[in-house]
Parts: structure tokens; C-alpha cells; sequence
């Protein structure tokens, strides 16, 4: 058995609407997630933050962590991530202050700087940050409300300050692993749906990392996506939602469809390309097929973690792969 299936797994949910569906049969269904994969043993479960997106109901971060939290007892939960620019810093620190006040120890904060969604909502959410390029100041600026104050300090994040709310760096460049590794933070790259520049991105991490009161050395999460079947061909049918999601976003829009036995007759070459790049760090089929890929993977970056992206049209077959897969992996 490879040795990296001794790192730890964990969950990245996007709260997906089926294109016949609901936010809220979404949202219910997050919940329901949550409670299935602290079961099989995932050690956190991440909430994404989109917007503008109707095949996503991952918007109100904050609150879906508070339900998940509150319908779960051990698994850490937590933002992957907060898109930063699109928010005040303080009002961040309010929020997962309060967090870890109703579930101590058991929030994360991860922190990215795209927006999360199409130019005219980010002109809507953020108004004065079009860029993300104050990113590291808005970054310093919520931890500093997150530390320990005193009682002369003017604004105070009240909760949040002391709070040691956890907090994560992600990034689908080498942009975010430059700020990890200065702060001495932990780093999460995206590589469910941008694969390109994780090796460099890694490689700048550890080699620029410093030693911080939060973390001695470097700590590094991997993103993947993941379908796991009791057959091969059942997975890879399961896979071709996602790979419609992909699809249809690339023609203007998103929609999360139905499966379908052949994806390449809904693309063309080009698109398909296009699609495959983006899920490069996909790994679909049996358990055993997809415990050495991921594997590989975690061999390949030297992952400390990966953090398991599974998405299905159907929600029971996507219980069955986190299942599966927690199962293969010795969790």
C-alpha cells in the first residue's frame, strides 16, 4: 500500500443546484454531506463561496458553515474560502469570531482573492477592490482583528479578536503561495479546477516559507476532484456532470445536467481541450483506481493533505464515492 495514504482526506463542497433543482434541496443536501463524511472519518469540510451562479448555492458562506457546524460534533468546517476583496476585513473577523464562539476549535478560515463569480458582480460585491491586488493588506488587516487586543485598541472584532480562528491561504498561482510562505501560513492550491501551476506554486511555497507563532513549517493542501463507483464505467458516467458544468461555462453560462453515457458527443475537440485541461487533477473509477491516483498525487506534490472535491448528479451516488473512497483510504 502507498505510503501517502497515511495523509489525511478531506471535503470541498460547492453546494451544487441541479439544472432541475433547488437551492435549498442543495443546501439541505451540504448538510447532509457533512454529517456522511464525518462518519466515514474526513477530517474537515469546506464550503466554497460563489456568486451569480445558479449551479452553485455556496454564496452566504458564513451561514452554511453555521448550519453545518451546528449539524455536525467533530469534523472542522470552514470557508475554502472566503473571497476576501468581496468582503470587509472586520466584518470577516466578526463573523468567524462568532463561529468559534458557538463551535470552538472546529472553524477553519481560508482566504482567497478572486472574486468568485463575473465582472458585474464583482463591481456589485466589491465595489472599491476591483483588482485583488490589496489582497495581502486585506489579509493582514483581518488577522490583525483575529489577534489578541486590549482594551485601548479603537476597533475591536468583538468576537473574533483572540479567537485563534485558523487561517489558510489559497490560491490557483503562485501569487497566494508567495503570501502563505512570507506569512508563514498554511497553503491551498486549487488544482480541481486550475492544475497548472501547482508543482511551481508548491515549489515557491516550501522554498520561501517562513517560520511563524501559527505554523513552524510548511503545511500544504491539495485540491482534487474525485468520483468513485463500483465500476469504472459507472464513475465515469457520474463524472460527465462535472464535465458538462465545465462545458456549459465555457459557452456563457453554467448548468449542473444530468449524466450521459457519451460526453463527446456534446463537444467539440476544441472544447473538450478545453474542459480536460481545467479537470486535469480528476481521478474517476473503481477504488482501487482512484486510491493510486490520488496517491500519485500526494507523492507527486508531497501533499500534506488533499481536500476531495466529488460531485454527482445523483446525491446517493455522491455519498457513495466520498464512501468509498474514505473506505479505500484507510480513514
Amino acid at each position: 500500500m502507498n505510503s501517502s495514504i497515511g495523509i489525511p482526506l478531506s471535503v470541498l463542497d460547492l453546494s451544487p443546484i441541479r439544472n432541475d433543482g433547488t437551492a435549498a434541496e442543495a443546501l439541505a443536501n451540504t448538510v447532509a454531506l457533512a454529517r456522511a463524511t464525518e462518519a466515514y472519518g474526513y477530517r474537515r469540510f469546506w464550503i466554497s463561496e460563489h456568486h451569480n451562479t445558479p449551479a452553485m448555492a455556496s454564496s452566504a458562506t458564513s451561514i452554511i458553515i453555521g448550519q453545518v457546524a451546528a449539524a455536525t460534533e467533530r469534523i472542522t468546517v470552514g470557508a475554502g474560502g472566503v473571497m476576501l476583496p468581496n468582503h470587509a476585513p472586520y466584518i470577516v473577523a466578526e463573523q468567524f469570531g462568532t463561529l468559534a464562539a458557538y463551535h470552538p476549535g472546529r472553524i477553519d478560515l481560508g482566504l482567497g482573492r478572486a472574486p468568485g463569480s463575473d465582472p458585474w458582480t464583482t463591481r456589485a460585491l466589491r465595489r472599491e477592490h476591483q483588482s485583488g491586488a490589496d489582497f495581502p493588506e486585506l489579509t493582514a488587516e483581518l488577522r490583525g482583528y483575529l489577534a489578541p487586543g486590549s482594551a485601548e485598541r479603537k476597533v475591536r472584532a468583538i468576537p473574533g479578536e483572540g479567537s485563534g480562528v485558523p487561517v489558510f491561504i489559497l490560491g490557483s498561482s503562485t501569487f497566494g503561495a508567495a503570501l502563505a510562505a512570507r506569512e508563514g501560513l498554511p497553503f491551498v492550491f486549487a488544482s480541481h479546477f486550475s492544475p497548472d501551476q501547482l508543482l511551481p506554486a508548491l515549489e515557491l511555497y516550501r522554498a520561501g516559507f517562513r517560520p511563524s507563532a501559527t505554523l513552524a513549517k510548511p503545511y500544504a493542501i491539495v485540491a482534487a476532484n474525485a468520483v468513485v463507483a463500483d465500476t469504472g464505467r459507472e464513475a465515469v458516467r457520474i463524472f460527465s456532470s462535472l464535465q458538462q458544468k465545465f462545458l456549459t461555462h465555457f459557452r456563457g453560462g453554467m448548468e449542473f445536467r444530468p449524466p450521459v453515457d457519451d460526453i463527446d458527443a456534446l463537444w467539440s475537440p476544441q472544447e473538450a481541450r478545453m474542459v480536460n485541461a481545467m479537470l486535469a487533477e480528476s481521478y474517476v473509477g473503481t477504488p482501487d483506481t482512484v486510491r493510486q491516483g490520488l496517491a500519485g498525487l500526494a507523492e507527486r506534490t508531497g501533499a500534506d493533505e488533499l481536500m476531495i472535491l466529488s460531485e454527482a448528479w445523483d446525491f446517493d451516488a455522491r455519498l457513495r464515492s466520498y464512501e468509498l473512497l474514505a473506505k479505500t483510504w484507510n480513514l
